[in-house]
């Protein structure tokens, strides 16, 4: 009789977390996949590297995003495809301050608790043909004095005090992104592999 009912919980336990994913795989099934700028998606800090092990990991329960003081943490919606409800960062709009808040909450091992100075959300990258200080159109020096990280993520150039040079501690939070005064925005977050300047080729 006891090991009846342990099968009995067991087989309503199960059935309860499957009733309860089927909106969330439903909805993930029936969005088109769009192809998002990598520019405007950064994943939240802490996030797994393989973005498909990111998505299969989260369950989209938005806590993240409740906990973050900036309010900078999206979700895909209709343009997510299985990405839908998985959190993204767009710091043109607004960017993250690394409190580390949105690792402490996450359920799941889709955002792991790490160091404010081992995040790696990517890197931030200049286009000095258009950054005002580089073309000597103006001084600016903003994403300096913005950078939570201080001289290990950005410092200016040896010799000229305006001009930006991206260090290897930049973590990628974006916030030089979104105070960047530049209409054109010559400065944005990749990949750290593809390094932390702009290279133009001559057709």
């Amino acid at each position: 009789m006891r090991r009846r009912s342990v099968t009995q919980w067991l087989t309503y336990s199960f059935g309860m977390l499957a009733s309860a994913s089927m909106p969330m795989l439903i909805s993930r099934a029936m969005t088109p996949t769009t192809k998002t700028d990598r520019k405007k998606h950064l994943r939240p800090p802490g996030a797994l590297k393989d973005d498909s092990a990111f998505v299969a990991a989260c369950i989209g329960c938005s806590l993240c995003g409740e906990i973050c003081p900036p309010r900078c943490i999206q979700f895909h919606r209709r343009d997510g495809g299985a990405q839908v409800s998985t959190p993204y960062i767009d710091p043109q709009q607004k960017a993250c301050i690394l409190c580390n808040k949105c690792m402490e909450v996450c359920p799941t091992e889709a955002l792991t608790l790490v160091e404010r100075y081992e995040v790696d959300m990517g890197i931030a990258q200049i286009d000095r043909s258009a950054c005002y200080p580089w073309v000597d159109q103006g001084i600016c020096g903003a994403c300096v004095s913005i950078c939570p990280l201080g001289e290990r993520g950005i410092n200016f150039k040896q010799w000229n005090q305006y001009q930006p040079v991206v260090q290897n501690g930049c973590v990628g939070c974006g916030l030089c992104v979104e105070v960047c005064p530049h209409p054109s925005l010559p400065i944005w977050i990749v990949e750290r592999s593809r390094g932390t300047i702009v290279r133009h080729t001559v057709s």
